[in-house]
Formats: C-alpha cells, sequence, structure tokens
C-alpha cells in the first residue's frame, strides 16, 4: 500500500518529464560542485544553509539529534510564526557557481514532513559584489504553495543572466535542497586575448548533449572542475558484450579550435577504457544528435592506462588546430570510465 507521505514524494508523470529534460538540457547553476554557495540567510538555527546546495536528495537518520534538536539534512529555521518579534518570512541568499539564464527550480522538501515551508518564492540579482542592502532584487518565482516531503519543479520565462538568488520560505520551516536549472553566460572580457581556454568546461559554457550509456554515473561529471573525488564523480558505462565504443557528445561553450586535450581516469583502475578516440563536428541546429553530423578526427585512436591523466598535443590531427568546432564526441573502446576530459583551444568568437 502506498501512503499518502510516500505519493508525496513521487513525481507525477508530467513532473518527472520535466525533471528529466532539466538534467539533459540545462545545468544547476547553484550547485557546490560548479562553485556555487550559501552568502546569509534569516536563520538556520536547527540546520545549516549550506546542506542547501549538497549533492543528493538529503538523508534522514531517525535517531541522530544535536544539542539544538533534530538533525536534518537540509537549510531549517527556528519556529517563527505566531510569536512575538516573529519574522515575516525567512530567505537564504546564494551566489551561482556559474552566472547564467535561468529556467527551473527544484525546491526539494525531502524529509520535511511537518516542518516544511507553506509557500516559497524566488528573487534574483546581478551584482558583482556581494549583495547587501541596497540590492535591487527582481522576482522570477513570485510567492507559491509547495508539497511537504517532495520535489517540487518550477518552470521560469525569463531571459536574463543572474549572478545570485534569494530563495524564500513563508513563514519559516525546512527546504533539503535547492536546485538552479540553466544556462551559462560566459563574459569573455574576462579573459585574456590569445589565452588557452577549456572549451569543453561547465564553467565555462559547455554541456554534455548526449551519450551512448551512463549507466554507472552522469554524463555531465566528465566535464566538471576539479579531479574526480572517486569513481562515482566521472563518467562510467555499464560492461558491453561487443567492440564498442561507448561516446559522449559534448557542445563547446565557443566555437573554437583543437590545441590540447587531457582524458583524465582518475580512480579508473580495473574499469578504464582501453583506447580513446575525439572527433569534432560544426552544427548550429538546436535538434543536434549524434546521427546527423559529419564528423572530424582530432585524435585518432590512442591508448589509455589506469588512474593518469594523458595529455594530447602532438597527437592532435594538424588540421583541426585550424578548423573551428562547436562539438566534440570523445568514443571509449570498448566501454569504461573516464574522470575528465578537457578540450583546450582558442574560442572564435563573432562580434
Amino acid at each position: 500500500m502506498i501512503t499518502n507521505t510516500q505519493q508525496q514524494n513521487e513525481l507525477s508523470e508530467e513532473q518527472a518529464k520535466l525533471q528529466q529534460q532539466l538534467k539533459t538540457h540545462y545545468v544547476d547553476l547553484a550547485s557546490e560542485r560548479v562553485g556555487g554557495e550559501t552568502l546569509s540567510c534569516s536563520d538556520d538555527f536547527f540546520a545549516e544553509m549550506e546542506n542547501l546546495l549538497k549533492p543528493g536528495r538529503g538523508v534522514f537518520i531517525d535517531d541522530k539529534y544535536t544539542e539544538r534538536g533534530k538533525w536534518m539534512d537540509g537549510w531549517e529555521s527556528r519556529r517563527s510564526y505566531g510569536r512575538d518579534n516573529g519574522r515575516e518570512f525567512d530567505w537564504c541568499i546564494v551566489r551561482l557557481g556559474i552566472p547564467g539564464a535561468i529556467h527551473a527550480f527544484d525546491i526539494d522538501t525531502n524529509y520535511f514532513r511537518g516542518n516544511a515551508p507553506q509557500q516559497v518564492s524566488v528573487e534574483a540579482c546581478n551584482s558583482e559584489g556581494q549583495p547587501d542592502q541596497d540590492t535591487q532584487w527582481q522576482t522570477i518565482l513570485p510567492i507559491t504553495e509547495v508539497r511537504a516531503h517532495s520535489q517540487n519543479l518550477f518552470e521560469i520565462d525569463n531571459a536574463s543572466s543572474w549572478t545570485h538568488v534569494r530563495l524564500n520560505m513563508y513563514p519559516d520551516g525546512g527546504i533539503a535542497r535547492f536546485r538552479v536549472y540553466g544556462e551559462a553566460t560566459i563574459d569573455w572580457d574576462q579573459f585574456v586575448e590569445g589565452e588557452l581556454i577549456d572549451l569543453a568546461s561547465i564553467k565555462n559554457g559547455a554541456k554534455a548533449l548526449l551519450v551512448s550509456d551512463m549507466f554507472f554515473s552522469d554524463k555531465n561529471n566528465l566535464i566538471m572542475p576539479g579531479r574526480g573525488k572517486d569513481m562515482g564523480d566521472g563518467w562510467e558505462t555499464k560492461r558491453r558484450r561487443d567492440p564498442g565504443p561507448d561516446w559522449s557528445i559534448i557542445k563547446l561553450a565557443a566555437p573554437g579550435n583543437v590545441q590540447k586535450v587531457l582524458i583524465d581516469t582518475c580512480h579508473f583502475k580495473g574499469n578504464f577504457p582501453d583506447t580513446f578516440m575525439l572527433e569534432g563536428t560544426v552544427s548550429d541546429s538546436d535538434d543536434f544528435s549524434e546521427d546527423n553530423a559529419n564528423w572530424s578526427t582530432i585524435i585518432e585512436r590512442k591508448k589509455l592506462y589506469a588512474h593518469r591523466e594523458h595529455l594530447f598535443i602532438n597527437e592532435i590531427n594538424p588540421a583541426s588546430k585550424q578548423q573551428f568546432f562547436t562539438h566534440v564526441r570523445l568514443s571509449i573502446f570498448p566501454d569504461g570510465g573516464v574522470s575528465r576530459m578537457r578540450v583546450f583551444g582558442f574560442p572564435h568568437l563573432s562580434k
């Protein structure tokens, strides 16, 4: 039998489809993995605001308490409503790790059953420094009801670029996780002319579009900052029973040529690919797919090794150092795991 609590925690078919679209086409601009951070909040007496941006949906440990009360994996304020000197609402300011256009929010109240807020809203601003009392906030999600112990998904129709958001909850309570799905907006003036740029970096605006398989871990891990912390922090496919290859297609941050490539198999010791190949193509279609592209070889099939950074410069096809690509395809033979891929080149920016 499905209880009411379980029903609340399950996405409707429409919401599940939306969630899949968000994870496929957009990036969580606020994730701590890409540099997002909580700056300040009205109150986090029971559970720290930093939990909002952590991975996963939050967990519940039945008998875990702190000196302030029940331990909760999220942001939780003390009770305020109906009390003398109570707060009208609680708020938390988040600096986006990647400034960009926001297309949706996931405001997850997982395990906040009797202590979830009744309503939420989200404001945004564009600020070079820390927001202060003079900051002008614009409401991009008006006050809206949310369900307890549930993922609450909201699509946003706003084309502006933002650097910070302020999550408000009414009148008080707890929220487990906060996701800000969108697309990076890159200020290319922040790069020095002639500087090699990682065109495959998620922080520079690259996106993992399509993948043959991501049974063990997500495709976006391949283009995340830093080195992988473990095998789960990479792109790993299940075992094939044919010669392969598995492949991942990345839309580059900007059209560019390829001068240097790094393939990192960090932590993949018994399950790294035997060999890899890198190809590039040019496409301006929003319906880009693996089947409708003409691929040019950037690096011929090369050997890989366990738990190692592999740097390729001389192995790059000389023509690829002159040609501009919009997408690259990493093929691994026959299967396995790659922690990170870096594609360094010079962007070709339209004036």
